[in-house]
């Protein structure tokens, strides 16, 4: 599990060289001009817009509850 959380936090810290945005987004920009939230994924504009807030939520919930799992308390 550590490996995992290790990658996922590798991949926080690319966003964060990146200014919180995808290294490949520039690539897919240069294929149309449309610059919506999900332009450059399959995602609804509502969960593109916000995905970071979500998904990082769900992932530091999901730490906190390995951490309660792997020391006994849940």
């Amino acid at each position: 599990m550590l490996v995992l959380v290790l990658v996922v936090l590798v991949e926080c810290l690319v966003l964060l060289a990146n200014r919180w945005s995808c290294p490949l987004t520039t690539v897919a920009a240069r294929y149309t001009d449309d610059r919506q939230d999900n332009f450059d994924n399959y995602l609804p504009l509502w969960l593109a817009r916000y995905n970071k807030h979500i998904f990082g939520g769900l992932f530091g919930a999901g730490l906190v509850f390995a951490l309660a799992r792997w020391r006994g308390w849940i």
